[in-house]
């Protein structure tokens, strides 16, 4: 069990400091550039490990596993968008209101009020100072908790109908396509920088294949709802790691914010035999 959770842990630090390394490339280089660096890396990691059987698929099979790549690659380009324009710690924070509101839908349990006044509460206090928050940035961040919501409700189909990591690999071909003409178009010079080639690599690998690898791993013993209570430290970590890396700071009620989320999404997943805990690992 500890080694589960030791794994996790490092899963969520690996994801959140990659995520504070490219926001620290920004300046240089587009955050569409890095999310697709970063989709690509995942992707090549993906497809060699898995080698997918791609004959005998039905059509249905493709249409699960294409919503579930394209839910995938909106949340990570819309998230990396909401980055460049707030801090990752808030950004996390309101991101995670997608998987929460998902995790509560149908439920009549009047404990689980508690955890929707705390995620309410959180939203409320990040809106008490809109002059320190850019609203399309909070616009983004929500687009991608609503496209996390639906990643974890396509990661059950998929998963259903394509056995171990075929769907997530193909999901992650999926997800890169769309974004590699325009890249390659409006973006070619940065990725033929070297550095900025081998940085964007390096972002996939922290982001993506170590928190993958790290996860996977560790679900296969620890329970779904011990998991959940961990990835509900995802905001914190966020927060931590930009403060680390970037030297973002965030305000009191940011803080409190954050830490209203965070106790939400820990007490929904310990009370709730549904919700994120039992999916598959989020790429977030």
């Amino acid at each position: 069990m500890r080694r589960a959770v030791g794994l996790v842990l490092v899963g969520i630090a690996s994801v959140q400091l990659g995520a504070a390394f490219a926001k620290g490339l920004f300046d240089e280089v587009s955050p569409t550039t890095i999310v697709w660096l970063r989709l690509l890396t995942s992707t090549i990691v993906l497809l060699a490990w898995a080698r997918p059987q791609l004959r005998g698929r039905t059509r249905d099979d493709w249409l699960t596993v294409l919503g579930f790549g394209l839910s995938l690659g909106t949340m990570n380009w819309a998230i990396y968008q909401s980055f460049a324009l707030i801090p990752i710690g808030v950004a996390v924070t309101i991101e995670f209101v997608g998987p929460l509101t998902l995790a509560l839908v149908g439920s009549r349990r009047l404990r689980d009020l508690l955890w929707v006044g705390l995620a309410a509460a959180g939203v409320v206090l990040l809106g008490a100072e809109p002059a320190d928050l850019d609203p399309v940035g909070v616009a983004w961040a929500l687009l991608a908790g609503a496209a996390w919501a639906a990643y974890i409700l396509l990661s059950a189909r998929t998963g259903a109908r394509w056995p171990g990591l075929d769907g997530l690999a193909v999901a992650s071909l999926v997800a890169t396509l769309p974004l590699t003409p325009y890249v390659l178009l409006a973006h070619g010079g940065q990725v033929l920088d070297t550095r900025i080639l081998l940085v964007g690599l390096a972002v996939g690998l922290l982001s993506s294949v170590i928190p993958y690898s790290c996860e996977l791993t560790a679900l296969r013993t620890l329970p779904p709802s011990v998991f959940g209570i961990l990835m509900s430290l995802e905001p914190a970590a966020a927060a931590l790691a930009a403060l680390l890396v970037l030297g973002e700071l965030l305000t009191a009620l940011q803080v409190a914010a954050l830490a209203c989320v965070v106790a939400a999404v820990a007490g929904a997943t310990a009370t709730s035999r549904g919700g994120p805990a039992q999916t598959e690992p989020a790429p977030d």
